[in-house]
């Protein structure tokens, strides 16, 4: 390929609406073009990188023994109905009305994988089944941000398995999981498989796959004494020693109107002569549980709510005589369940609501003047909290979730009466399953942040994503027949030997070449100048390593061939 074929204009402006570089690097290299708010069009150099990523999904899914269907993006409403998610998903759901009825645009593919296969899953004889697609998802996402990080459309490459009982379903859950570790060094990025929360997609074992990123939305907490990580969703901290409760103090109530939180209680209560801060505050949430229980959680004021899975915040009509921004957990031991993070434990006394309008109690105590009835990790974990598994200092670290795999077991299979199969003693029973993701879309993205300049002016692709693994530039190429003739001889040679070239053959200085086959991205740069050819030798730049060496030019094309080879080994 020569660049003067390409559809390719450079931008050298950084775009007003790209915050992070990586979205900066895509729009200035002709990579994506914006339709509107979160959809992108793929130009032909990003659809290049976004296929080679798809071929090393399908290759590595296909080494595990998964095959490759299409599921349709649309889906009536009716198998949503039938799980319960066209509930739970409805804040990012999109739907659709149409002369026929009503359908929503899938942002994944539980339901309509089950409607797909479970005809050819009647018996133990069919299983296990591995299979996956690679299909354009939709969500309403309330806020699209960084380019392809965060959008409304989106490609995604899903699996699912299918097996007969929770050891097989782990086998094959490994299977992917293996797979996936396989799929993120082959593209260049260091994933790393931490403990996560299952969201609304469900089950009970599942990992995501994050990269460290300093755009990342989320973040894992990491041991490095015993390798235990966990997505901050998940993550939980050590136990810390509890601290005796002081019984030689008596609780006081102090009159704070119009300080519901807890930063202004913590002010009001100061002001009339309490010694307090917000550490020493204790935030009591009412949350609703699953069968519209009532839960009061109790936590240090200065941490942050880990709502529970299966609870959520109570909502003001649900909130009876509790009052709002002044509830304590005195008295409440006949109303409500009590949670409480160990973290309750580290104090000798409280403050809290009184419960009652404008007013907080000091001197609250664990046992005397408030009951617990169930101690767990409520709080979102914090830098250098104790590790869980060694108690070492945790760390957090900024990241983007690229991948997550799940142990569905009978979540969705238990639901419907037609996810079944004969077992050899001729019993119905639902199948288990595991689900897989790979934001494929997001992939580029994820990569050109890593391997991109700062300044998202200039990129060098790991070499199985390029969109082409050797650029060839003729320097002074418009005014020397010389180095035509030999650029393009080079360019033919190494495409000859199963490695893409592209060739600079367009009427620019140097410098626009220069900068604008940085923002291409070749790993790999072979530089024709008239100083060198004088000495018969090129020019072979590995911009992985940031190294340069000369080579004769007639061993040049086996030298960069040698050299992808080389860029190649390395990521498998």
């Amino acid at each position: 390929m020569r660049t003067s074929e390409l559809i390719f204009k450079s931008r050298r402006e950084v775009p007003q609406d790209a915050e992070a570089s990586s979205h900066q690097l895509l729009l200035r290299g002709n990579y994506i073009r914006r339709l509107t708010s979160g959809v992108y069009s793929f130009l032909p150099l990003g659809y290049q990188v976004l296929r080679r990523v798809e071929r090393i999904v399908e290759e590595e899914l296909d080494r595990v023994g998964a095959s490759e269907l299409l599921l349709p993006a649309l889906h009536p409403v009716e198998i949503w109905r039938a799980t319960g998610r066209d509930a739970k998903m409805a804040d990012v759901l999109f739907g659709v009305e149409g002369k026929s009825g009503s359908f929503v645009l899938g942002p994944t593919h539980e339901e309509a994988v089950i409607e797909a296969m479970s005809p050819d899953i009647e018996s133990y004889r069919d299983l296990p089944k591995l299979v996956y697609q690679i299909q354009t998802k939709f969500r309403d996402e309330p806020r699209a941000r960084f380019g392809l990080m965060r959008t409304r459309e989106f490609i995604m490459a899903d699996g699912y398995s299918f097996d007969a009982d929770r050891d097989t379903m782990r086998a094959s859950y490994q299977r992917f999981y293996e797979a996936y570790q396989a799929i993120f060094r082959r593209v260049g990025l260091k994933a790393e498989p931490v403990e996560a929360d299952a969201g609304s997609i469900g089950g009970d074992v599942n990992h995501e796959f994050m990269v460290a990123s300093s755009i990342g939305e989320d973040h894992f907490a990491r041991c490095r004494e015993c390798g235990y990580q966990a997505n901050i969703e998940a993550a939980r901290a050590g136990e810390r020693a509890g601290v005796p409760v002081a019984r030689d103090i008596e609780p006081v109530t102090y009159s704070t109107p119009n300080a519901p939180g807890v930063e202004i209680a913590v002010k009001a209560l100061q002001a009339a002569g309490a010694e307090v801060e917000v550490a020493s505050m204790l935030k009591s949430m009412l949350l609703v549980g699953e069968a519209g229980q009532l839960v009061l959680a109790l936590l240090p004021g200065d941490r942050t709510l880990n709502v529970p899975r299966g609870m959520r915040l109570a909502e003001d009509v649900e909130m009876g005589d509790f009052v709002k921004g002044y509830i304590g957990p005195q008295g409440q031991s006949s109303r409500v369940t009590i949670l409480a993070d160990p973290l309750v434990r580290t104090r000798p006394s409280w403050a809290s609501g009184a419960n009652q309008e404008g007013s907080h109690t000091v001197g609250l105590r664990l046992g005397i003047d408030f009951n617990v009835d169930r101690f767990e990790n409520l709080v979102v974990v914090q830098d250098q909290d104790p590790c869980p598994h060694c108690g070492a200092p945790l760390e957090l670290v900024r990241s983007v979730e690229v991948g997550h795999t799940f142990q569905l077991g009978l979540t969705y299979s238990g639901m419907l009466a037609h996810a079944r199969f004969s077992t050899v003693d001729g019993q119905e029973l639902p199948y288990w399953m595991g689900c897989y993701g790979i934001g494929v879309t997001r992939v580029p993205a994820v990569i050109a942040q890593q391997y991109g300049s700062p300044e998202g002016d200039a990129v060098a692709w790991p070499v199985e994503v390029a969109p082409y693994v050797v650029s060839v530039v003729g320097v002074g190429a418009t005014k020397d027949n010389d180095v035509v003739a030999v650029a393009r001889r080079l360019h033919d040679l190494i495409n000859a030997g199963g490695v893409s070239a592209l060739l600079e053959d367009r009427d620019v200085s140097t410098g626009v070449a220069m900068r604008d086959l940085e923002l291409i991205g070749s790993p790999i740069f072979c530089v024709v100048g008239a100083r060198s050819l004088a000495n018969k030798m090129v020019e072979i730049r590995d911009r992985m390593h940031d190294r340069t060496t000369l080579v004769p030019i007639e061993e040049a094309p086996a030298a960069v061939i040698a050299l992808s080879r080389e860029l190649t080994s390395e990521c498998r």
